[in-house]
């Protein structure tokens, strides 16, 4: 064991425990990331295969450049996403999921599934709060 091992253990040791309702804590930035409708979008694609940027663009619609990108990044920084630069010209730039990345499909999948099956029920809803809510 060297000095390293100790150092790590002994960080995570004094890390305090996980909890998404402590304002503080960094769970909140990783529910933030893929409670986004992009992130689901984005992730639910790469689910089965690797994608280059302008495939997922042309796939999602209404989503702009800058927010593929920007949810690209974000992902991959996250550790969820990877990104494959092939040394060509133009360069091919490919994208999937990472191991971690894929633990969430299942989740993800649900949320676009139960989305797609209540939206009805979801614009009744929202169609008669407003009309009780009109000022």
């Amino acid at each position: 064991m060297d000095g390293t091992e100790n150092l790590n253990t002994v960080q995570l040791s004094t890390q305090p425990e996980a909890s998404a309702f402590n304002a503080d804590c960094p769970t909140r930035l990783i529910l933030n990331r893929i409670a986004d409708k992009w992130t689901v979008l984005v992730m639910i694609l790469l689910e089965s295969e690797t994608k280059r940027f302008s495939n997922l663009q042309r796939e999602i619609g209404g989503i702009s450049q800058k927010m593929l990108t920007q949810t690209l990044r974000g992902l991959e920084r996250d550790g969820l996403v990877s990104r494959k630069v092939h040394a060509t010209v133009p360069p091919k730039v490919e994208y999937s999921l990472t191991p971690l990345g894929h633990t969430l499909k299942d989740l993800l999948y649900a949320v676009k599934t139960w989305s797609e099956t209540n939206i009805n029920e979801v614009l009744a809803a929202q169609t008669t709060y407003d009309e009780l809510n009109r000022k």
